[in-house]
């Protein structure tokens, strides 16, 4: 759930909708969201829940994926600049 929207109200929404006898359309409009954004709120519930299908990632998991993914990229810059350092430093040695 990547928003600006603090995820208390989303949490309402999405009980409000699952709990509702009103389409997922009608209790969007109610509360002033897009039908879109509270079907993907909703799916991701489920998917955090346990209930979406097999491989799809909790919002938990994604968070986490994304940390990885940066610390991945850092990692690489060091390693970039070790490099290239411990070259410098070869050619140095040689001269």
């Amino acid at each position: 759930m990547c928003s600006d929207r603090p995820q208390t109200p989303k949490r309402d929404a999405v009980a409000l909708a699952l709990s509702s006898d009103k389409t997922v359309t009608e209790v969007a409009r109610d509360l002033g969201v897009s039908p879109e954004g509270l079907r993907g709120w909703v799916k991701q519930a489920k998917v955090d829940r346990g209930e979406g299908p097999a491989g799809t990632l909790t919002s938990a998991e994604r968070e986490e994926l994304a940390q990885l993914r940066r610390k991945v990229r850092e990692l690489e810059k060091t390693v970039d600049i070790l490099g290239k350092a411990t070259a410098f430093f070869a050619q140095d040695k040689m001269r």
